[in-house]
């Protein structure tokens, strides 16, 4: 089905927003309502003119990329389509050499295990290039212990791992994190409800801990302190892999934390001390190195 929308683009220097409303308030708005200080409106059609005159519409432009219009409906394939090609033509064939020797091969440095989360694309945030991190998203940015079966997230890291032979693992997690909140939520007495449940389930031990460390503090309080426990189990439990453990003890592999505020934009960076690292089935504790704060 499609719904009759109306637009208008916020424009400020060089950044054009585009605000959609669904005209039958029946339905649930297709974007926020965008509202930008010293921004004014246009419509669709002045811009576009104006795209024209300035740059041929030709995909010469940064703006182009930022909007596409079909018959009077936003187009979101024709939004990506003008992404897609402003990457072929300014990035792919400028690089056309690195882009065919990635083609033939792979050989990344890093293998990063970030959350699913929309607002989290480490290759973003981070500035990652094609060919440099081989990555794995999920809820929560879980890895589960290897006794507790296979996953896509430990398929992925047996490939980075053993077949790739990546030089380091990168857990990242972030604040306000919804799997988190699901596992803090979580009673330990019932069973999982369902798959989101099922897979935050990874994360109980750091539950756990955090229940004991942070009684005195408020459910949002012990969520914010979870987002890092749970990087820190997660770094504990990929010692659980044995072919894992075999190369961070031999020094070829290095595994690491790190953490994405949203509230000021930065970003916590650690890594694991295997040496002072404690994992038995008993008792588990971990220590850290190299800690640096980017803001």
């Amino acid at each position: 089905m499609v719904w009759p929308i109306r637009e208008s683009l916020c424009i400020t220097g060089s950044r054009i927003v585009t605000s959609v409303l669904r005209s039958n308030s029946r339905y649930p708005r297709f974007m926020n309502w965008i509202k930008t200080e010293g921004c004014y409106a246009t419509s669709l059609t002045s811009f576009k003119e104006k795209q024209q005159e300035d740059h041929g519409y030709e995909n010469k432009g940064v703006d182009v990329r930022n909007m596409a219009e079909i018959n009077g409906y936003m187009n979101l394939f024709g939004l990506m389509k003008q992404r897609f090609l402003n990457f072929k033509n300014q990035k792919y064939i400028k690089e056309l050499e690195h882009y065919q020797s990635l083609a033939k091969a792979q050989y990344p440095k890093f293998m990063v295990i970030a959350c699913a989360d929309s607002r989290v694309c480490p290759s973003n945030i981070l500035g990652f290039q094609p060919g440099e991190v081989f990555m794995i998203r999920n809820i929560a940015n879980l890895v589960p212990m290897m006794k507790n079966g296979p996953s896509e997230c430990n398929a992925a890291l047996e490939f980075a791992v053993t077949t790739l032979q990546v030089e380091n693992i990168l857990v990242i997690g972030h604040s306000s994190c919804a799997g988190i909140e699901a596992l803090m939520n979580m009673q330990d007495d019932t069973k999982p409800r369902n798959f989101i449940h099922n897979w935050v389930a990874n994360g109980k031990v750091a539950k756990l801990k955090t229940e004991a460390a942070t009684s005195h503090l408020s459910f949002d309080q012990q969520c914010r302190y979870c987002e890092k426990e749970s990087i820190n189990q997660s770094l504990l439990n990929l010692l659980s892999y044995p072919w894992i453990e075999d190369r961070v003890k031999k020094e070829l592999l290095s595994i690491h934390g790190g953490y994405y505020d949203f509230s000021n934009c930065s970003f916590e960076k650690w890594t694991l001390d295997f040496k002072e690292c404690n994992v038995t089935e008993e008792k588990n504790s971990y220590v850290v190195k190299e800690k640096e704060f980017w803001c």
